[in-house]
């Protein structure tokens, strides 16, 4: 199988939620066990053979492009995108990648934390030719399960997507990888030129495009809150020390 030579990391958010007093970081560069949050992400990507790294923030988005220069592996090139719409829905950022990446390309957020293993089975058993979501099917670990974006499945397919589905089997663990078709079906997804990337999900999975890779025992944490903050830094600490 080829490398998967791209990844986009959205990353213009505020990030207000998990601010606490007197932080102005950018959500990416809030410390994690004492290193920015971006640089898990960034070795984990680093690992499956990454290269081009596309990162989208926002319009006021430069110190932390700045700040991304020194945190990039000498190994990946760096390609800053610009949402001048970033205090709209993350489909747009999302948007702002088309005709800048190589198909297929992984596709994260700036404030998951994830196993390394998550973008291998991706990677490993993941359809080219349709839009793969990782999932995580054990949902009484799911940190803030009302918060989670909860997915309903059938057969290794996507059926469903949303916060507020009553059914659902597994949550979105914010890992896709993705063909460049995601781009057509955000762009069919806006409605008022606004979409949410679960939107462009919904719509594929509608037409039988979005595939289900289970993580399995693998780990993720959204780190949205303080709260999700601190339970990212007692999981990392423990599986830390279970390595030493």
């Amino acid at each position: 199988m080829d490398r998967i030579t791209d990844a986009v990391v959205l990353m213009a958010g505020s990030g207000s939620r998990l601010r606490t007093s007197g932080e102005v970081l950018p959500k990416p560069l809030i410390s994690i066990l004492g290193r920015p949050l971006i640089c898990y992400v960034l070795e984990a990507l680093e690992k499956i053979g990454v290269r081009n790294l596309h990162i989208v923030v926002g319009l006021h988005g430069g110190a932390l492009a700045e700040a991304m220069r020194a945190l990039v592996p000498s190994a990946m090139r760096l390609n800053t995108i610009v949402n001048p719409e970033s205090q709209k829905q993350n489909g747009l950022s999302v948007l702002c990648a088309a005709g800048q990446v190589r198909e297929p390309f992984f596709l994260t957020m700036g404030d998951h934390l994830f196993d390394p293993a998550v973008l291998d089975r991706l990677f490993q058993q993941g359809d080219r030719d349709k839009l793969n979501l990782a999932i995580d099917r054990k949902l009484d670990a799911i940190f803030d399960l009302d918060d989670a974006m909860k997915v309903q499945t059938r057969g290794g397919r996507v059926l469903a997507i949303g916060k507020q589905l009553a059914t659902y089997d597994a949550i979105d663990t914010g890992v896709f990888l993705s063909p460049n078709e995601l781009f057509d079906f955000l762009e069919r997804a806006k409605q008022d030129g606004d979409c949410s990337l679960a939107d462009g999900v919904r719509l594929m999975a509608e037409q039988g495009k979005v595939c289900a890779v289970d993580i399995g025992q693998g780990w993720w944490q959204d780190v949205d809150t303080v709260a999700m903050r601190r339970r990212a830094e007692e999981v990392l600490s423990k599986r830390l020390s279970a390595t030493l």
